[in-house]
């Protein structure tokens, strides 16, 4: 992912990532704690999510605000309404991350690669003052290691 300096006055979202199973639950999963500056778009948002586990930016994947059942969410974006497939929700390239994210505790559910439904609950902790000299987006935290992003290869299979 690429790195840049913020914009003079621009804001700092500390934006918490945790890995979540299908259900919402996150107690003793991993997360990371983000530093992204206000106007990275969503899109921006899940390549540091996705970067910051090590992950491949290399499926598709949505924000959505029902963390358990996505299917059903009134408010969502989605990486399908900027590739020209059928969408009922908005762009993840064309919207900012401080619209999305407008109060603290906010919470969306990422989901990452419809396939595996990787799922990540991302909630806005806070908002502060930009470092001038740092590059965006840092990790500012990291708990716990990250799980493969695909299974571990059996021997037996190659």
């Amino acid at each position: 992912m690429k790195k840049r300096r913020v914009k003079q006055d621009e804001k700092i979202y500390l934006i918490k990532a945790t890995l979540s199973d299908w259900y919402g639950h996150v107690r003793g999963r991993p997360y990371r704690i983000l530093a992204i500056p206000e106007g990275f778009t969503l899109y921006d948002l899940a390549e540091a999510i996705v970067d910051s586990f090590d992950f491949d930016f290399d499926h598709a994947f949505g924000f959505y605000n029902n963390i358990k059942r996505w299917t059903e969410s009134t408010e969502g974006y989605e990486l399908f309404a900027d590739i020209g497939k059928e969408s009922e929700f908005k762009s993840v390239k064309r919207t900012k991350m401080s619209e999305v994210f407008d109060k603290i505790k906010k919470k969306m559910l990422f989901l990452f690669d419809y396939g595996d439904e990787w799922h990540f609950i991302v909630e806005l902790k806070g908002v502060e003052s930009s470092e001038e000299t740092a590059k965006y987006p840092l990790i500012v935290k990291s708990v716990g290691k990250s799980p493969p992003q695909y299974g571990e290869i059996d021997d037996e299979e190659e």
